[in-house]
């Protein structure tokens, strides 16, 4: 006995009701002829659109993203050749810069050593003539006071001989017992 619920399927083998022809409508041989038809027809558009709207809006797009990578490229190796120029320019500009620098150094050593030469020069020609102003005043304090040592020496013995005898010695007889002590 069949169940209630297997006999509401319809597997398509049975009439179906009015104006059906059986099974699956794709499958029937009755409509093969129109399918095709609409295939044909369906896939001819299809073709023509695609060959005469998109693929060629596709070919442009894909021309065009091929020429701004070029373009890209070609503008990076030509900012890749002006950096390596620039970099070239800056080092020689270095080097440039570094020579000036170690030449304004040597003629700035120059120059402050010619300075200062010149300055010990005049200092030294200043303290040797302050030097010899000085021996002059000490040569000449000596002298006086080497001419006054006879004049001390003469006035230190009277008074020496004032001290011991009690009586002021002559300065000239004290001035020629010094004389002959000196040996004068």
């Amino acid at each position: 006995m069949a169940s209630p619920k297997s006999s509401e399927l319809n597997t398509g083998t049975e009439a179906a009701g009015p104006g059906s022809g059986g099974g699956f409508p794709p499958f029937n041989p009755e409509t093969f002829a129109p399918q095709l038809f609409w295939l044909v027809l369906t896939f001819g558009a299809l073709y023509l659109i695609m060959s005469r709207i998109a693929l060629p809006r596709i070919g442009e797009v894909i021309e065009e993203r091929h020429e701004r990578i070029q373009r890209d490229l070609d503008n990076a190796e030509r900012l890749k050749e002006e950096t390596e120029a620039a970099m070239q320019a800056y080092d020689q500009a270095l080097a440039d810069a570094r020579a000036n620098a170690s030449s304004i150094a040597g003629e700035t050593r120059e120059k402050v050593t010619s300075e200062i030469d010149a300055r010990r020069t005049a200092e030294e020609a200043q303290f040797s003539a302050k030097i010899a102003d000085a021996e002059a005043r000490i040569s000449k304090t000596r002298e006086e006071a080497l001419s006054n040592v006879d004049s001390i020496a003469s006035d230190l013995g009277v008074a020496m001989v004032y001290q011991l005898i009690g009586e002021e010695a002559p300065q000239d007889e004290v001035q020629k017992a010094l004389s002959s002590t000196a040996g004068k």
